[in-house]
């Protein structure tokens, strides 16, 4: 199979294409500067040259306090710019897989999201994302949508980055413990979405990986895998507290139900991930 992959200098991207070839398909990532997705002409040209089976779309705005004062380019890249992919993929009649998260939701409660709860977004970022959603939807019959939520992998930055590079300058830490929700490892979830484009298991999908923790919770074990335990305190604050720039969710817990449902795999529990992870960026 030949697939297409946006956004392949991105955590997630890269990792699509790392495992799609070691299954013995034909990747081919393209990244802004190989084919701008706002540009309607350039998407189409692009693919259409490429001529792939499917087309796994990574590519986004993920800036999610400067989208607050950004709303028109995040506008541009996440919906605008899916909608210029499905367009291409209608023509073709290809399959498409569009990465969403879990700001599509209003993060209240405490009950894990189904797959077609109602999406509230409430930031800039949350609301471009589920108007790509609807941008997928609208368009094609083919598709997967797989939310995803509090994501790290080796290319590009991450919260455990983050965290890691804080610590080199800090040993004292403030760390949100009012939002809940499951870390997601790209190596682990591109190889769900590999599993998922050799089907045509279509719909809407969660994918994190297994275990809920607090941020604090998650910053906290971070220190203790690094072995920075002992030399880092982290104390927890709330959101209010906190005082970033866009609402997040508090609840982002997401049901992963539908991936058993329909024979696909779920991924391991985020503590087994966040040690491979770990080990992985001491190499």
């Amino acid at each position: 199979m030949k697939v297409l992959v946006t956004g392949v200098k991105g955590q997630l991207g890269y990792d699509v294409v790392n495992e799609l070839t070691a299954r013995g398909h034909e990747a081919i990532g393209v990244d802004v500067q190989d084919m701008d997705i706002t540009d309607a002409e350039a998407v189409d040209r692009v693919i259409k040259a490429a001529a792939p089976d499917a087309v796994i779309h990574c590519a986004a705005y993920t800036a999610v306090d400067a989208a607050e004062d950004n709303e028109e380019i995040c506008r541009r890249v996440n919906a605008g710019g899916t909608q210029n992919i499905a367009n291409v993929c209608k023509e073709l009649d290809i399959k498409m897989i569009y990465i969403s998260t879990d700001y599509v939701f209003n993060g209240e409660g405490e009950r894990p999201w189904e797959p077609d709860d109602r999406r509230e977004p409430v930031s800039v970022y949350g609301q471009t994302k589920y108007e790509g959603e609807l941008a997928v939807q609208n368009t094609l019959e083919k598709y997967f949508i797989v939310r995803i939520a509090w994501v790290f992998g080796i290319n590009g930055k991450n919260f455990v980055k983050t965290m890691l590079k804080l610590a080199e300058t800090h040993d004292t830490l403030r760390v949100v413990d009012d939002q809940f929700g499951s870390p997601t490892y790209t190596f682990d979830l591109s190889k769900l979405l590999v599993d998922m484009i050799e089907t045509e298991k279509y719909g809407v999908y969660h994918a994190t990986n297994e275990g809920i923790c607090s941020w604090y919770e998650f910053a906290c074990a971070i220190f203790k895998e690094a072995g920075l335990g002992d030399k880092i305190t982290v104390n927890p604050v709330s959101t209010a507290e906190y005082g970033a720039k866009a609402s997040r969710p508090a609840n982002s817990r997401m049901s992963k139900e539908k991936l058993t449902q329909n024979g696909f795999k779920k991924l391991p529990p985020w503590q087994d991930a966040l040690k491979r992870y770990v080990a992985e960026l001491k190499k």
